[in-house]
Protein backbone atom coordinates (compact mmCIF):
# COMPACT_ATOMS: atom_id res chain seq x y z
CA UNK A 1 0.00 0.00 0.00
CA UNK A 2 1.15 3.26 -1.26
CA UNK A 3 0.29 6.62 1.15
CA UNK A 4 1.14 9.84 -0.55
CA UNK A 5 1.66 12.52 1.94
CA UNK A 6 2.11 16.64 0.99
CA UNK A 7 4.49 18.79 2.35
CA UNK A 8 4.81 22.22 2.35
CA UNK A 9 7.70 24.44 2.45
CA UNK A 10 9.28 27.41 1.40
CA UNK A 11 11.80 27.11 -1.59
CA UNK A 12 15.17 29.38 -1.02
CA UNK A 13 15.29 32.79 -2.29
CA UNK A 14 18.57 33.66 -3.45
CA UNK A 15 19.38 36.88 -2.16
CA UNK A 16 21.60 37.57 -5.04
CA UNK A 17 20.82 40.80 -7.42
CA UNK A 18 21.54 38.57 -10.29
CA UNK A 19 18.23 36.66 -9.97
CA UNK A 20 15.79 38.05 -12.79
CA UNK A 21 12.54 37.27 -10.32
CA UNK A 22 11.38 34.85 -7.57
CA UNK A 23 10.99 31.18 -8.86
CA UNK A 24 7.68 29.99 -8.27
CA UNK A 25 8.70 26.37 -8.08
CA UNK A 26 5.07 24.44 -7.89
CA UNK A 27 4.26 26.09 -11.12
CA UNK A 28 7.90 25.34 -12.49
CA UNK A 29 7.34 21.51 -11.69
CA UNK A 30 3.87 21.61 -12.75
CA UNK A 31 4.57 22.64 -15.83
CA UNK A 32 7.71 20.57 -16.61
CA UNK A 33 5.98 17.47 -16.04
CA UNK A 34 3.02 18.31 -18.35
CA UNK A 35 5.83 18.43 -21.13
CA UNK A 36 7.30 14.95 -23.15
CA UNK A 37 9.74 13.14 -20.75
CA UNK A 38 12.60 14.41 -23.46
CA UNK A 39 11.62 17.79 -22.29
CA UNK A 40 11.55 17.98 -19.07
CA UNK A 41 15.34 18.43 -18.54
CA UNK A 42 15.94 20.33 -21.14
CA UNK A 43 13.25 23.14 -19.70
CA UNK A 44 13.88 23.20 -15.85
CA UNK A 45 17.56 23.54 -16.35
CA UNK A 46 16.53 26.52 -19.39
CA UNK A 47 14.32 28.01 -16.05
CA UNK A 48 16.36 27.74 -13.20
CA UNK A 49 19.46 29.20 -15.18
CA UNK A 50 17.52 32.28 -15.89
CA UNK A 51 16.47 32.35 -12.13
CA UNK A 52 19.87 31.80 -10.73
CA UNK A 53 22.37 32.63 -13.23
CA UNK A 54 25.00 33.46 -10.98
CA UNK A 55 24.86 29.53 -9.43
CA UNK A 56 26.65 26.68 -11.13
CA UNK A 57 24.07 24.34 -11.91
CA UNK A 58 25.35 20.20 -12.20
CA UNK A 59 22.44 17.76 -13.45
CA UNK A 60 21.73 14.22 -14.21
CA UNK A 61 20.14 10.88 -14.01
CA UNK A 62 22.74 9.02 -12.62
CA UNK A 63 21.52 5.91 -9.79
CA UNK A 64 24.41 6.47 -7.75
CA UNK A 65 23.02 9.82 -7.25
CA UNK A 66 20.95 8.21 -3.83
CA UNK A 67 21.26 11.83 -1.60
CA UNK A 68 18.79 10.33 0.67
CA UNK A 69 20.64 7.67 1.29
CA UNK A 70 23.79 9.25 1.59
CA UNK A 71 22.49 12.02 3.79
CA UNK A 72 20.72 9.25 6.42
CA UNK A 73 24.29 7.65 6.36
CA UNK A 74 25.01 11.09 8.18
CA UNK A 75 27.23 12.46 5.32
CA UNK A 76 25.57 15.98 4.78
CA UNK A 77 22.38 17.43 5.89
CA UNK A 78 18.98 18.09 3.91
CA UNK A 79 16.00 20.72 5.06
CA UNK A 80 12.99 21.61 3.37
CA UNK A 81 12.90 25.26 4.07
CA UNK A 82 9.39 26.17 5.21
CA UNK A 83 9.82 29.89 4.97
CA UNK A 84 10.94 32.44 2.62
CA UNK A 85 10.20 36.49 2.05
CA UNK A 86 9.67 37.30 -1.86
CA UNK A 87 11.79 39.59 -3.29
CA UNK A 88 10.70 43.51 -3.09
CA UNK A 89 7.74 44.37 -5.65
CA UNK A 90 7.11 41.15 -6.32
CA UNK A 91 3.12 40.56 -5.81
CA UNK A 92 3.38 43.06 -2.90
CA UNK A 93 0.32 41.18 -1.68
CA UNK A 94 2.58 37.92 -1.45
CA UNK A 95 5.36 38.05 1.34
CA UNK A 96 6.03 34.55 1.06
CA UNK A 97 5.81 31.96 -1.76
CA UNK A 98 4.70 28.34 -0.89
CA UNK A 99 6.62 24.97 -2.51
CA UNK A 100 4.42 21.69 -2.56
CA UNK A 101 7.20 19.14 -2.05
CA UNK A 102 6.12 15.42 -2.91
CA UNK A 103 6.74 13.30 -0.69
CA UNK A 104 5.74 9.29 -0.52
CA UNK A 105 5.90 6.94 2.44
CA UNK A 106 6.17 3.15 1.50
CA UNK A 107 5.35 0.29 3.48
CA UNK A 108 7.66 -2.79 4.41
CA UNK A 109 5.64 -5.17 5.71
CA UNK A 110 8.34 -7.97 6.57
CA UNK A 111 9.95 -5.21 8.95
CA UNK A 112 6.56 -3.99 9.56
CA UNK A 113 8.07 -0.27 9.54
CA UNK A 114 7.36 2.56 7.00
CA UNK A 115 10.12 5.11 4.75
CA UNK A 116 9.52 8.24 3.11
CA UNK A 117 10.80 8.75 0.14
CA UNK A 118 11.35 12.48 -1.65
CA UNK A 119 9.71 11.98 -5.12
CA UNK A 120 9.52 16.13 -6.18
CA UNK A 121 11.23 18.07 -3.71
CA UNK A 122 13.69 20.88 -3.51
CA UNK A 123 16.33 20.42 -0.83
CA UNK A 124 18.69 22.33 0.75
CA UNK A 125 22.07 20.60 1.91
CA UNK A 126 24.90 21.33 4.20
CA UNK A 127 27.37 19.64 3.40
CA UNK A 128 31.31 19.52 4.57
CA UNK A 129 33.77 18.59 1.86
CA UNK A 130 36.42 15.58 3.59
CA UNK A 131 38.76 16.33 1.33
CA UNK A 132 39.65 19.57 1.87
CA UNK A 133 41.57 18.24 4.95
CA UNK A 134 44.08 17.47 2.54
CA UNK A 135 45.30 21.08 3.07
CA UNK A 136 45.38 21.60 6.51
CA UNK A 137 49.02 21.45 7.88
CA UNK A 138 49.01 18.57 10.29
CA UNK A 139 52.80 18.35 11.51
CA UNK A 140 52.08 20.65 14.10
CA UNK A 141 50.32 18.75 16.75
CA UNK A 142 50.13 21.77 19.15
CA UNK A 143 47.80 23.66 16.53
CA UNK A 144 43.90 23.57 17.05
CA UNK A 145 42.41 20.71 14.61
CA UNK A 146 41.29 22.37 11.35
CA UNK A 147 37.86 22.78 10.74
CA UNK A 148 36.06 21.81 7.42
CA UNK A 149 34.45 24.61 5.88
CA UNK A 150 30.83 23.89 5.08
CA UNK A 151 29.10 24.06 1.92
CA UNK A 152 25.47 25.12 0.95
CA UNK A 153 23.65 23.40 -1.64
CA UNK A 154 20.34 23.73 -3.77
CA UNK A 155 19.43 20.21 -5.23
CA UNK A 156 15.83 19.66 -7.16
CA UNK A 157 14.66 16.26 -7.40
CA UNK A 158 12.11 15.40 -9.57
CA UNK A 159 10.56 11.77 -11.16
CA UNK A 160 8.35 11.45 -14.23
CA UNK A 161 7.35 8.23 -16.15
CA UNK A 162 9.02 7.07 -18.77
CA UNK A 163 7.59 4.27 -21.06
CA UNK A 164 5.41 1.77 -20.03
CA UNK A 165 7.32 0.44 -17.18
CA UNK A 166 10.03 2.83 -16.21
CA UNK A 167 10.56 6.08 -14.41
CA UNK A 168 13.36 8.62 -14.62
CA UNK A 169 14.97 10.26 -11.66
CA UNK A 170 16.28 13.68 -12.58
CA UNK A 171 18.44 16.08 -10.34
CA UNK A 172 20.31 19.60 -10.31
CA UNK A 173 22.61 20.83 -7.61
CA UNK A 174 23.28 24.08 -7.10
CA UNK A 175 25.82 25.49 -5.81
CA UNK A 176 28.05 28.49 -5.64
CA UNK A 177 31.10 27.75 -7.43
CA UNK A 178 31.87 24.66 -10.25
CA UNK A 179 34.36 22.98 -7.58
CA UNK A 180 31.78 22.14 -5.11
CA UNK A 181 28.70 21.31 -6.84
CA UNK A 182 30.90 18.67 -8.78
CA UNK A 183 32.96 16.94 -4.90
CA UNK A 184 29.72 17.33 -3.97
CA UNK A 185 28.08 15.27 -6.35
CA UNK A 186 31.41 12.49 -6.61
CA UNK A 187 31.28 12.27 -2.87
CA UNK A 188 27.63 11.31 -2.85
CA UNK A 189 27.71 8.43 -5.82
CA UNK A 190 31.09 7.38 -4.57
CA UNK A 191 29.62 6.53 -1.14
CA UNK A 192 26.59 5.08 -3.02
CA UNK A 193 29.06 2.78 -5.02
CA UNK A 194 30.56 1.07 -2.30
CA UNK A 195 29.37 -2.34 -1.43
CA UNK A 196 29.31 -2.71 2.45
CA UNK A 197 27.79 -5.50 4.35
CA UNK A 198 25.38 -6.20 1.20
CA UNK A 199 24.54 -8.11 -1.43
CA UNK A 200 24.04 -5.93 -4.79
CA UNK A 201 21.46 -8.48 -6.78
CA UNK A 202 20.27 -7.48 -10.39
CA UNK A 203 16.82 -8.24 -10.97
CA UNK A 204 14.06 -6.26 -13.02
CA UNK A 205 16.45 -4.57 -15.16
CA UNK A 206 17.89 -3.02 -12.40
CA UNK A 207 20.74 -3.32 -9.57
CA UNK A 208 19.85 -2.84 -6.20
CA UNK A 209 21.22 -3.14 -2.39
CA UNK A 210 20.37 -6.38 -0.51
CA UNK A 211 22.18 -5.95 3.58
CA UNK A 212 19.29 -9.04 4.50
CA UNK A 213 20.72 -11.56 1.65
CA UNK A 214 24.10 -10.70 2.49
CA UNK A 215 22.86 -11.32 6.36
CA UNK A 216 20.96 -14.87 5.31
CA UNK A 217 24.70 -16.39 3.90
CA UNK A 218 26.52 -15.66 6.91
CA UNK A 219 25.73 -18.84 8.61
CA UNK A 220 27.15 -20.71 5.31
CA UNK A 221 30.83 -21.44 5.97
CA UNK A 222 33.63 -23.90 4.72
CA UNK A 223 33.75 -25.55 8.34
CA UNK A 224 29.75 -26.53 8.09
CA UNK A 225 29.79 -27.96 4.67
CA UNK A 226 30.19 -31.70 3.83
CA UNK A 227 31.80 -32.21 0.23
CA UNK A 228 33.36 -35.26 -0.91
CA UNK A 229 37.46 -35.94 -0.99
CA UNK A 230 38.98 -32.11 -1.54
CA UNK A 231 36.55 -30.53 -3.50
CA UNK A 232 35.98 -27.40 -0.95
CA UNK A 233 39.46 -26.77 -0.39
CA UNK A 234 40.69 -27.11 -4.25
CA UNK A 235 37.77 -24.37 -5.09
CA UNK A 236 38.60 -22.40 -2.06
CA UNK A 237 42.04 -22.43 -2.89
CA UNK A 238 41.43 -21.96 -6.52
CA UNK A 239 39.35 -18.58 -6.01
CA UNK A 240 41.84 -17.12 -3.29
CA UNK A 241 44.87 -17.86 -5.28
CA UNK A 242 43.16 -15.61 -7.94
CA UNK A 243 42.80 -12.91 -6.64
CA UNK A 244 46.08 -12.99 -4.17
CA UNK A 245 47.34 -13.33 -7.86
CA UNK A 246 46.93 -9.92 -9.50
CA UNK A 247 50.50 -8.68 -9.57
CA UNK A 248 51.23 -12.11 -11.75
CA UNK A 249 48.81 -11.67 -14.28
CA UNK A 250 49.63 -7.87 -15.16
CA UNK A 251 53.54 -8.98 -15.36
CA UNK A 252 52.95 -11.75 -17.86
CA UNK A 253 50.15 -9.55 -19.54
CA UNK A 254 47.52 -12.27 -18.64
CA UNK A 255 44.02 -10.79 -18.52
CA UNK A 256 43.20 -11.12 -14.52
CA UNK A 257 39.52 -12.63 -14.42
CA UNK A 258 38.79 -16.06 -14.08
CA UNK A 259 35.21 -17.99 -14.26
CA UNK A 260 34.32 -21.19 -12.67
CA UNK A 261 31.15 -23.21 -13.16
CA UNK A 262 29.32 -25.70 -10.65
CA UNK A 263 27.80 -28.63 -12.06
CA UNK A 264 25.47 -31.41 -10.42
CA UNK A 265 21.88 -32.34 -9.50
CA UNK A 266 19.65 -30.12 -6.87
CA UNK A 267 20.49 -30.32 -3.83
CA UNK A 268 24.40 -31.32 -3.76
CA UNK A 269 26.02 -28.28 -1.87
CA UNK A 270 26.82 -25.57 -4.73
CA UNK A 271 24.62 -22.87 -3.57
CA UNK A 272 26.66 -23.56 -0.11
CA UNK A 273 29.68 -23.84 -1.27
CA UNK A 274 29.10 -20.37 -3.62
CA UNK A 275 27.57 -18.58 0.05
CA UNK A 276 31.00 -19.63 2.15
CA UNK A 277 33.80 -18.47 -0.72
CA UNK A 278 31.59 -15.14 -0.10
CA UNK A 279 31.90 -14.83 3.45
CA UNK A 280 35.90 -16.45 3.54
CA UNK A 281 37.36 -14.40 0.62
CA UNK A 282 35.43 -10.43 1.84
CA UNK A 283 35.13 -9.27 -1.32
CA UNK A 284 31.93 -7.37 -2.77
CA UNK A 285 29.05 -9.41 -4.30
CA UNK A 286 27.25 -9.06 -7.20
CA UNK A 287 24.20 -11.87 -7.66
CA UNK A 288 22.84 -11.66 -11.13
CA UNK A 289 19.11 -12.86 -10.92
CA UNK A 290 17.16 -12.62 -14.01
CA UNK A 291 18.29 -10.80 -17.37
CA UNK A 292 14.42 -10.74 -18.33
CA UNK A 293 12.38 -7.66 -18.06
CA UNK A 294 8.91 -6.63 -19.78
CA UNK A 295 10.13 -3.14 -20.88
CA UNK A 296 14.13 -4.54 -22.03
CA UNK A 297 15.54 -6.40 -23.87
CA UNK A 298 17.84 -9.35 -22.21
CA UNK A 299 21.00 -7.56 -23.88
CA UNK A 300 19.97 -4.25 -22.87
CA UNK A 301 20.40 -5.45 -19.21
CA UNK A 302 23.49 -7.42 -20.28
CA UNK A 303 25.14 -4.48 -20.74
CA UNK A 304 23.90 -2.66 -17.48
CA UNK A 305 24.28 -5.70 -15.37
CA UNK A 306 28.44 -6.21 -16.44
CA UNK A 307 28.83 -2.42 -16.69
CA UNK A 308 27.99 -2.83 -12.75
CA UNK A 309 30.60 -5.50 -12.20
CA UNK A 310 33.08 -3.96 -14.21
CA UNK A 311 32.98 -0.83 -11.85
CA UNK A 312 32.77 -2.81 -8.79
CA UNK A 313 35.65 -5.24 -9.34
CA UNK A 314 37.56 -6.56 -7.83
CA UNK A 315 34.55 -9.03 -6.99
CA UNK A 316 32.73 -11.77 -6.69
CA UNK A 317 29.75 -12.28 -9.30
CA UNK A 318 27.32 -14.70 -8.88
CA UNK A 319 25.05 -16.63 -11.47
CA UNK A 320 22.70 -19.17 -10.59
CA UNK A 321 21.10 -21.60 -12.78
CA UNK A 322 23.21 -20.46 -15.69
CA UNK A 323 21.37 -22.84 -18.25
CA UNK A 324 18.32 -21.26 -17.38
CA UNK A 325 19.16 -17.49 -18.07
CA UNK A 326 20.96 -17.94 -21.65
CA UNK A 327 19.24 -19.07 -24.23
CA UNK A 328 19.95 -18.92 -28.47
CA UNK A 329 18.61 -15.16 -28.48
CA UNK A 330 20.80 -13.69 -26.11
CA UNK A 331 24.27 -16.67 -25.52
CA UNK A 332 25.84 -14.37 -28.19
CA UNK A 333 25.84 -10.97 -26.30
CA UNK A 334 26.63 -13.34 -23.30
CA UNK A 335 29.68 -14.70 -24.70
CA UNK A 336 31.32 -11.83 -25.65
CA UNK A 337 30.55 -9.63 -22.11
CA UNK A 338 32.47 -12.55 -20.85
CA UNK A 339 35.40 -13.03 -23.12
CA UNK A 340 35.18 -10.31 -25.55
CA UNK A 341 36.43 -6.66 -26.12
CA UNK A 342 35.75 -5.11 -22.94
CA UNK A 343 37.88 -5.56 -19.75
CA UNK A 344 37.00 -7.72 -16.66
CA UNK A 345 39.55 -7.25 -14.78
CA UNK A 346 39.39 -8.36 -10.85
CA UNK A 347 36.05 -10.63 -12.09
CA UNK A 348 35.62 -14.00 -10.57
CA UNK A 349 32.15 -15.44 -12.09
CA UNK A 350 30.90 -18.29 -10.44
CA UNK A 351 27.92 -20.45 -12.34
CA UNK A 352 26.04 -22.90 -11.50
CA UNK A 353 23.83 -25.59 -13.29
CA UNK A 354 22.20 -28.57 -12.69
CA UNK A 355 21.52 -29.44 -16.14
CA UNK A 356 25.13 -29.29 -18.58
CA UNK A 357 23.70 -30.70 -21.51
CA UNK A 358 21.50 -27.05 -22.32
CA UNK A 359 24.37 -25.31 -22.22
CA UNK A 360 26.10 -24.13 -24.96
CA UNK A 361 29.41 -25.87 -25.92
CA UNK A 362 30.85 -22.36 -26.47
CA UNK A 363 29.92 -21.81 -22.54
CA UNK A 364 30.59 -25.30 -21.23
CA UNK A 365 34.10 -26.07 -23.10
CA UNK A 366 35.87 -22.93 -24.20
CA UNK A 367 38.54 -22.28 -21.12
CA UNK A 368 38.54 -18.48 -21.38
CA UNK A 369 35.09 -18.08 -20.63
CA UNK A 370 34.34 -20.79 -17.15
CA UNK A 371 38.28 -21.57 -16.69
CA UNK A 372 37.27 -24.51 -14.79
CA UNK A 373 34.27 -26.72 -13.73
CA UNK A 374 33.59 -28.69 -10.50
CA UNK A 375 31.16 -30.95 -10.06
CA UNK A 376 29.10 -32.10 -7.31
CA UNK A 377 27.52 -35.51 -7.27
CA UNK A 378 25.48 -37.06 -4.59
CA UNK A 379 27.06 -37.61 -1.68
CA UNK A 380 28.39 -41.09 -0.96
CA UNK A 381 28.13 -42.94 2.56
CA UNK A 382 31.29 -41.24 4.07
CA UNK A 383 29.67 -37.54 3.48
CA UNK A 384 26.09 -39.32 4.68
CA UNK A 385 27.47 -40.15 7.98
CA UNK A 386 29.44 -36.29 8.24
CA UNK A 387 26.17 -34.87 7.45
CA UNK A 388 23.99 -36.35 9.95
CA UNK A 389 26.63 -36.14 12.66
CA UNK A 390 26.86 -32.72 12.14
CA UNK A 391 23.39 -32.41 12.65
CA UNK A 392 23.15 -35.13 15.56
CA UNK A 393 25.61 -33.04 17.13
CA UNK A 394 22.96 -30.00 17.54
CA UNK A 395 19.92 -31.84 19.19
CA UNK A 396 18.83 -32.45 22.64
CA UNK A 397 20.39 -35.44 24.10
CA UNK A 398 17.32 -38.02 24.23
CA UNK A 399 16.83 -36.98 20.18
CA UNK A 400 20.29 -38.22 19.85
CA UNK A 401 21.15 -41.31 17.43
CA UNK A 402 23.70 -43.79 18.51
CA UNK A 403 27.16 -44.15 16.39
CA UNK A 404 25.55 -47.52 14.80
CA UNK A 405 22.44 -46.04 14.46
CA UNK A 406 24.05 -43.19 12.46
CA UNK A 407 26.03 -45.28 10.27
CA UNK A 408 22.91 -47.52 9.71
CA UNK A 409 20.85 -44.29 8.34
CA UNK A 410 23.86 -42.96 6.61
CA UNK A 411 23.74 -46.33 4.65
CA UNK A 412 20.46 -46.63 3.95
CA UNK A 413 19.71 -43.61 2.42
CA UNK A 414 21.77 -44.30 -0.48
CA UNK A 415 20.83 -42.14 -3.24
CA UNK A 416 19.77 -39.17 -0.95
CA UNK A 417 21.04 -35.78 -2.02
CA UNK A 418 22.09 -33.34 0.95
CA UNK A 419 18.73 -31.70 0.66
CA UNK A 420 16.82 -34.69 0.71
CA UNK A 421 19.40 -35.25 3.81
CA UNK A 422 18.31 -32.16 5.42
CA UNK A 423 14.41 -32.84 5.05
CA UNK A 424 14.79 -36.52 6.32
CA UNK A 425 16.30 -34.68 9.53
CA UNK A 426 13.84 -31.76 9.88
CA UNK A 427 10.62 -34.08 8.93
CA UNK A 428 11.87 -36.51 11.61
CA UNK A 429 12.36 -33.94 14.42
CA UNK A 430 8.85 -32.72 13.84
CA UNK A 431 7.54 -36.32 14.25
CA UNK A 432 9.42 -37.11 17.06
CA UNK A 433 8.51 -33.39 19.19
CA UNK A 434 4.64 -34.27 17.69
CA UNK A 435 4.95 -38.14 19.28
CA UNK A 436 6.22 -37.02 22.01
CA UNK A 437 9.27 -38.97 22.81
CA UNK A 438 7.77 -42.06 20.63
CA UNK A 439 8.63 -45.89 21.56
CA UNK A 440 11.61 -46.79 19.67
CA UNK A 441 13.04 -43.64 19.68
CA UNK A 442 14.76 -41.06 16.82
CA UNK A 443 16.30 -44.07 14.70
CA UNK A 444 12.68 -45.72 14.15
CA UNK A 445 11.10 -42.31 13.12
CA UNK A 446 13.92 -41.66 10.41
CA UNK A 447 13.28 -45.08 9.23
CA UNK A 448 9.59 -44.76 8.61
CA UNK A 449 10.41 -40.78 7.10
CA UNK A 450 12.62 -42.47 4.65
CA UNK A 451 10.50 -44.65 3.34
CA UNK A 452 8.35 -42.13 2.44
CA UNK A 453 10.76 -39.62 1.16
CA UNK A 454 11.97 -42.38 -0.83
CA UNK A 455 8.91 -42.90 -2.79
CA UNK A 456 8.83 -39.26 -3.08
CA UNK A 457 12.16 -39.50 -5.14
CA UNK A 458 11.17 -42.05 -7.16
CA UNK A 459 7.57 -40.19 -8.22
CA UNK A 460 9.34 -36.68 -8.68
CA UNK A 461 12.74 -37.53 -9.45
CA UNK A 462 13.50 -34.00 -10.87
CA UNK A 463 11.52 -32.04 -8.45
CA UNK A 464 12.49 -31.17 -5.12
CA UNK A 465 10.51 -32.54 -1.75
CA UNK A 466 8.09 -29.89 -0.43
CA UNK A 467 9.43 -28.30 2.29
CA UNK A 468 8.06 -28.47 5.85
CA UNK A 469 7.60 -25.70 7.75
CA UNK A 470 9.66 -26.04 10.73
CA UNK A 471 12.96 -24.85 12.09
CA UNK A 472 16.42 -26.33 11.86
CA UNK A 473 18.98 -26.83 14.87
CA UNK A 474 21.05 -23.81 15.23
CA UNK A 475 24.22 -23.59 13.13
CA UNK A 476 23.08 -26.30 10.53
CA UNK A 477 23.16 -24.63 7.20
CA UNK A 478 19.95 -24.85 4.97
CA UNK A 479 20.67 -27.23 1.30
CA UNK A 480 18.99 -27.06 -1.51
CA UNK A 481 17.35 -23.23 -1.14
CA UNK A 482 19.29 -20.68 -4.07
CA UNK A 483 21.65 -18.43 -3.75
CA UNK A 484 19.04 -15.38 -3.20
CA UNK A 485 16.49 -17.74 -1.72
CA UNK A 486 12.62 -18.22 -2.79
CA UNK A 487 12.82 -14.27 -3.70
CA UNK A 488 15.53 -11.51 -2.81
CA UNK A 489 13.67 -8.74 -1.70
CA UNK A 490 12.65 -5.83 -4.34
CA UNK A 491 13.47 -2.18 -3.72
CA UNK A 492 10.98 -1.27 -2.39
CA UNK A 493 11.65 -3.30 0.82
CA UNK A 494 14.50 -1.63 2.50
CA UNK A 495 16.53 -4.37 2.25
CA UNK A 496 20.18 -2.04 2.45
CA UNK A 497 18.58 -0.87 6.10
Amino acid sequence: MVILLSCYCMFPNTASPLASKPINLTYLILEALRLPSSAIPYHVSQQLTEYYPDKYILEGDSTYFELQKFAEAGHCKTAMVTHVKNSPGYFASLKETTVHNHVTTMWNGKKQTQRRYEKNVCLRVTWTDPSNNSSADLSAPSEPEHELPEHELMVLLLSWPQGYFDSCRYYWVLADEQAVAEAFFAAVCGWNSEVRDEVMVFEGGFWHKNRDLYNSIKSATLDNLILSGSLKEDIYEDTKRFFESQPMYSEYNVPWKRGILFIGPPGNGKTHMVKALVNTLCLPCLYIKSFKTRQQTDTDNMRAAFNRVREAAPCIVVIEDLDALIDDENRSFFLNELDGFALNDGVLMIASTNHPERLDMAILERPSRFDRKYHFELPGVVERVAYLTMWNQKLKPDMQLSESELEEVAAAADNFSFAYLQELLLSASMAWVQQNRPVGGMANIMRDQMEQLRSQMESQASEPPPRKKGRLPPGLALAGNGFGGPRAAGPDEDDDE
